[in-house]
């Protein structure tokens, strides 16, 4: 009797929640609006849709210092990703976005006195010269401020991860707190942009970012994750920063420079290469 070769549900999951989150810098180009005004579109669809899952599903929410801290490092990623993206390229948005895992690292070590590894050392200094050669190119592409935002982004996504992973944490709650601080920092320019005028097309890839790209990105990731192998959901991961640009290119005709090609190359072997290896070390370590 042949085994059944399919792909688990759970990891299933996590794919598709990849795919999902990697259609955000397309519709970001898409939506001719300011920046923070499409944040704070994107998070109110997105929050009222996971706040009315949660309550069917009676989630337990709680509110502490850790699930604060998170939910502030969370807004200020997603605010400064969705500026990046007006600024530079799409490819520069979600590669340096994510360099996350080295703002760990180096958070460990400043704040938590966490020595690093040879090998999170020899990933730093990788991605370290990866961000120079993006720097470098955005000099002459004039890409300077939105690649600075998204290394930002970065910075503050770590700053989620970090306190997201302490044992008082609830990133349900610190994601929906996000959504209401973005949403009201945007409102303004929301409420200033010229939604009468906006065409259908728009409107859909507005949905999109917010129902598609962020809440059911979040729950199938949420749904996936705990079922999925470390190893497994470490590569599936490296599918968001490699088809987020090439949809861009697809549809929006928008590609890097060859210098950032390159550095993108660098940093996300350098990422996805961590990633699995200590992914692999975890669960061996539970064998």
């Amino acid at each position: 009797m042949k085994k059944n070769a399919s792909m688990p549900l759970p990891t299933l999951y996590v794919f598709f929640s990849s795919v999902l989150f990697a259609t955000g810098g397309l519709f970001f180009k898409i939506i001719p609006w300011d920046a923070l005004a499409i944040g704070s579109a994107r998070s109110i669809l997105a929050g009222a849709a996971l706040l009315i899952i949660l309550l069917l599903q009676h989630h337990r929410f709680r509110i502490n210092r850790t699930v604060l801290i998170a939910a502030g490092a969370i807004s200020v990623t997603n605010t400064l990703y969705a500026m990046a993206n007006k600024l530079t390229t799409a490819a520069n948005t979600i590669v340096l976005q994510f360099t996350m895992p080295v703002f760990v690292i180096l958070i460990m070590l400043l704040f938590f006195r966490q020595k690093p590894s040879r090998l999170e050392v020899g990933t730093c200094a990788l991605v370290l010269v990866g961000i120079a050669l993006f720097f470098l190119d955005s000099l002459s592409a004039g890409n300077l401020a939105g690649n600075l935002l998204a290394l930002l982004s970065g910075l503050a996504y770590a700053v989620f991860f970090v306190w997201n992973s302490r044992e008082d944490s609830e990133p349900f709650t610190s994601v929906l707190i996000s959504y209401l601080i973005a949403g009201l920092i945007g409102l303004p320019a929301l409420l200033t942009a010229d939604l009468a005028a906006t065409p259908g097309p728009v409107w859909l890839a507005v949905l999109g970012l917010g129902l598609l790209q962020q809440a059911a990105g979040h729950l199938l990731f949420a749904l996936g994750i705990k079922q999925t192998p470390a190893v497994t959901a470490s590569l599936i991961s490296g599918i968001e920063p490699i088809l987020n640009p090439l949809l861009v290119a697809v549809f929006y005709h928008e590609t890097p420079s060859p210098l950032s090609l390159f550095a993108a190359c660098l940093v996300l072997s350098a990422i996805l290469f961590y990633n699995v290896r200590t992914a692999a070390r975890a669960s061996a370590g539970k064998t």
